[in-house]
């Protein structure tokens, strides 16, 4: 868990309030490997914030060291997927969700590699 995510987990245990939209939003929690850029897809689907950094802290404590050695982390991300969703269903909607923004941010007439459109 990243220092920010320490900071809100902190002030929500001392009674600092969350908004509206961190208590009702959902959040996922994603597996990913920092050495091999792989990605272990969608665990957890959780409503609220607060949830979701309790469960990213179980999932961190229950986390074999040999797992954390090969270089496995997890890590938070709002989403529009509904609280409750089977991960591997909840996998799937993400990628759809990042293949539809990826789309949507690559203009018109561009080869979307970044470089010269020939």
């Amino acid at each position: 868990m990243g220092p920010a995510a320490w900071d809100r987990l902190i002030a929500a245990v001392k009674g600092e309030h969350l908004t509206n939209e961190e208590l009702k939003a959902s959040y996922v929690v994603i597996r990913h490997n920092v050495r091999t850029y792989e990605s272990g897809g969608v665990v957890e689907v959780v409503k609220g914030r607060t949830n979701a950094e309790t469960i990213l802290k179980n999932f961190e404590t229950e986390q074999s060291s040999a797992d954390r050695h090969e270089g496995w982390r997890y890590f938070l991300e709002k989403s529009t997927i509904k609280a409750g969703t089977d991960p591997a269903e909840a996998t799937e909607l993400r990628q759809a969700e990042l293949e539809q923004r990826e789309s949507d941010a690559t203009p018109e007439g561009t080869n979307g590699g970044g470089g010269f459109a020939r």
